[in-house]
């Protein structure tokens, strides 16, 4: 095995301490992970577009910076994209017919702080239409399939983006997430991912699913990953006027100072009554019941609290999501830009439907649909108006909840990876995928989602943290100090052990 793809299989601070002391290249181990995205794809379809050359021509300039003394965490090391935010000159689809062909004018913030920093971006990931599923069975470019068992779903909708991370064919990638889309694939593919706090990080640039739900986080093999990335992504952007203000912290020093105290005495952690409840996977159930045992050991309190408007998350969800997509996806008309049908009359009218119909999948369609129904004359208050009144109530319950406990903890999927197609004719059963993870968007919190273990099956199994708004440093680092006494990363997926065969 060579050493850029021992690299690859390893922690996020062996890979940085090995390219800042010369051990390796940028330009090899974005070789490397291209070597992997290619041998990968037909595999697990996790990417759109592949950009060798372009990622090869940043490798080089990495490698020139590093030689020239430059240190900063993301310096060299190859990322994925979610093709779901644009990056300049490059396609930027939402893995939708509509905009196959559309080309990015602009780089979105987060994808400009990354080239500023100098990360090598290796390709745009595979996702759900425009963000909108929980399975990434509904890209225009076909599903995506789990490095952990072939015959299983990724996750959805950051399900490329999950995929790449635990295929190991790059370190870090970036996803979105509106309701648990960066948590529920971390989940299932056994990576880390977070959710920030809504505004910590900009959505110039991101293509539009439900605007006050949407959040760009970061997605790695481990902690510190995540946090070197959320550090270089986060900060107020005059762009957006959502973006906050709030001061960045030392996310990678604030993670690395937590792990180091070895415990966590002195913090409370709640466990909701409604997330061990019925529709949890006894499996799942059990290796979350083995994570907070690993608390306690560890000197944390579990403290019993309750969220009681959990269950109204997930139609607030469905109603306030649906309603902001049918808005945000006015502007796919077949004239400005993106798909236009080649049947239509040239009347303007059948210009729109046709090339609407044609160019939007089954499941934005039917959202569409929902969504304009809540905000139509008539519907609006007993529909989008009352599900912003109980979403008012789930933020409440949060609120009081963080008066008795640090974190709020439990299982990120109430199963691990289903099979493709399961679900697919079976819209509930879909959605309940992401019944835990819901609400954190609903109130703008910050989540966490790291591994928790394996089913029986050898499937991974998702343990989420909650923590109250701009905590990310301390998720990040109970999630670093969790890893460190399980003396683990993530595990290898087989398919990420194949590479070191072949190569060996």
């Amino acid at each position: 095995m060579s050493l850029a793809s021992e690299l690859l299989n390893s922690s996020f601070e062996k890979l940085r301490s090995s390219l800042d002391e010369g051990h390796v290249t940028s330009l090899e181990l974005t070789s490397e992970a291209l070597r992997r995205a290619v041998e990968s794809q037909s595999k697990i379809n996790s990417f759109i577009t592949i950009s060798d050359t372009q990622a090869l021509s940043e490798a080089a300039a990495a490698d020139a910076r590093l030689k020239g003394g430059e240190r900063n965490a993301l310096l060299g090391i190859p990322i994925a994209i979610k093709d779901l935010i644009l990056c300049k000159d490059q396609k930027a689809t939402a893995a939708s017919k509509i905009l196959k062909d559309f080309v990015a004018p602009y780089d979105a913030t987060v994808s400009a702080r990354v080239k500023a920093a100098g990360a090598p971006i290796i390709g745009k990931t595979n996702l759900d239409e425009f963000a909108m599923g929980s399975s990434n069975e509904t890209s225009f470019f076909g599903a995506v399939k789990n490095p952990w068992d072939l015959s299983r779903v990724a996750g959805g909708s950051s399900g490329g983006s999950a995929a790449v991370v635990a295929a190991r064919i790059a370190p870090l990638s970036l996803g979105t997430d509106t309701g648990g889309s960066i948590r529920q694939p971390s989940a299932l593919c056994g990576i880390t991912g977070l959710k920030p706090t809504y505004g910590r990080v900009s959505r110039y640039g991101v293509v539009a699913f439900a605007s006050s739900l949407d959040q760009v986080g970061p997605m790695c093999s481990d902690a510190l990953g995540c946090a070197a990335l959320l550090e270089q992504i986060s900060g107020h952007d005059e762009h957006d006027a959502t973006s906050s203000s709030q001061q960045v912290p030392k996310f990678v020093e604030e993670c690395k100072s937590f792990r180091e105290t070895g415990n966590l005495r002195g913090l409370r952690l709640g466990v909701p009554r409604e997330f061990l409840t019925e529709g949890l996977d006894s499996q799942v159930e059990q290796g979350i019941v083995e994570m907070l045992e690993t608390c306690k050991d560890l000197g944390a309190e579990l403290v019993e609290i309750s969220l009681p408007h959990t269950r109204f998350s997930l139609p607030v969800y469905y109603l306030v999501c649906t309603s902001e997509a049918s808005s945000n996806l006015a502007r796919y008309d077949g004239i400005h830009y993106g798909y236009r049908s080649e049947q239509s009359s040239g009347n303007l009218e059948d210009v729109y439907s046709r090339s609407r119909g044609e160019g939007f999948g089954v499941e934005v369609r039917l959202r569409i649909l929902l969504g304009t129904f809540a905000l139509s004359s008539g519907y609006y208050d007993a529909y989008y108006r009352k599900a912003s009144q109980v979403r008012s109530l789930i933020k409440k319950d949060f609120i009081e909840a963080f008066g008795k406990c640090d974190f709020i903890v439990g299982p990120t999927s109430p199963t691990t990876a289903f099979r493709l197609n399961e679900k697919l004719n079976d819209p509930l059963s879909m959605y309940l995928a992401d019944i835990y993870t819901l609400s954190t968007n609903l109130a703008g919190l910050p989540g966490l989602s790291m591994n928790a273990g394996f089913d029986d099956r050898k499937l991974p199994i998702g343990f989420q943290m909650i923590a109250p708004w701009w905590q990310e440093s301390k998720l990040l680092g109970m999630a670093a100090l969790l890893e460190k006494h399980r003396n683990e990363t993530t595990p290898i997926s087989p398919l990420a052990r194949e590479y070191g065969e072949l190569r060996s």
